[in-house]
């Protein structure tokens, strides 16, 4: 059987790594202003120009039924089956709107990814392996609901004032990271973006201790690979977080720019590990 695996475009996977494993993806659209476009036609850096200027987040707007219901009938003219992992429903009705979409579709599946950025773009990874191993899309939909809840999606942020443009922090909360120096880690728990923990200092010590705290608390990880996903990052940052992947035990790093979804909500010098930590792998699935 011929599986499609897709996702929108919130994957936050490269161009390569979406041919390498024949990821399709449907894009949000976001607003900056007067102006609409699809996700990815605009750079993070074009769009935290915008906030700079105007002091306004960009919008982005959800996929509706009929959107995913005409995609979702497209990619069944070139194969028998879709898999679709959405961005959590805990962020957005687009979850919702896919899953009534592929109701009514034979041999159509949604998937809540209960995630988001390169969390997806592992169970959207992990699903393509499967279906590669011959599995049925049943089974791998069972699969994806297994490991989606053992997904270690975080990240450490450098300033709240994204956070606190989308409602995501209060004033205090905001004031007291400007004087401070206080730089919080976001994780997904439950499928929503959640404060974890708190750190002080310049952003390359921060993403030292976050990559030590997440490799401690999540310590049974699928060892196949890892994303080091970043909004924009110094060279030092990256470093230290690709040194803390690597002494972990991963076999693949990846590093990844967030896409303008995400980048919109947590703003400059935002940078992630991400890995599905159950301490299998897909050779352990049949």
């Amino acid at each position: 059987m011929k599986i499609a695996v897709s996702v929108e475009s919130t994957h936050d996977l490269s161009k390569e790594l979406l041919e390498k494993f024949d990821i399709k993806v449907i894009p949000y659209q976001i607003t900056l202003g007067d102006m609409a476009f699809k996700d990815g036609e605009y750079s993070t850096e074009e769009m935290f120009a915008f906030v700079d200027k105007y002091n306004r987040l960009p919008k982005t707007t959800a996929l509706n039924e009929f959107e995913y219901g005409e995609f979702f009938e497209g990619l069944k003219k070139d194969y028998d089956a879709v898999i679709h992992i959405c961005l959590s429903s805990g962020i957005t009705s687009s979850c919702g709107n896919a899953e009534r979409a592929a109701a009514g579709l034979e041999n159509v599946f949604a998937v809540d990814s209960k995630s988001l950025s390169t969390g997806i773009g592992l169970l959207a990874i992990c699903a393509r392996e499967l279906a590669d191993k011959g599995l049925s899309p049943e089974r791998i939909v069972e699969i994806l609901n297994e490991r989606k809840e053992k997904n270690q999606t975080s990240f450490v942020i450098e300033r709240l004032d994204y956070l606190y443009k989308g409602g995501r922090c209060n004033s205090i909360q905001l004031l007291g990271a400007n004087i401070l120096r206080i730089r919080p880690s976001v994780i997904l728990k439950g499928g929503k973006m959640v404060m974890h923990k708190r750190y002080r200092g310049n952003m390359t010590q921060v993403v030292t201790k976050y990559c030590h705290d997440t490799a401690e608390e999540f310590n049974t990880p699928d060892l196949t690979r890892v994303f080091i996903t970043y909004t924009s990052a110094t060279p030092e940052m990256l470093e230290e977080a690709r040194k803390a992947c690597e002494r972990m035990g991963f076999k693949e790093v990846i590093e990844t720019f967030a896409g303008g979804t995400i980048a919109s909500h947590c703003g400059p010098h935002t940078l992630g590990i991400l890995y599905i930590n159950d301490g299998k792998s897909v050779a352990d699935f049949n």
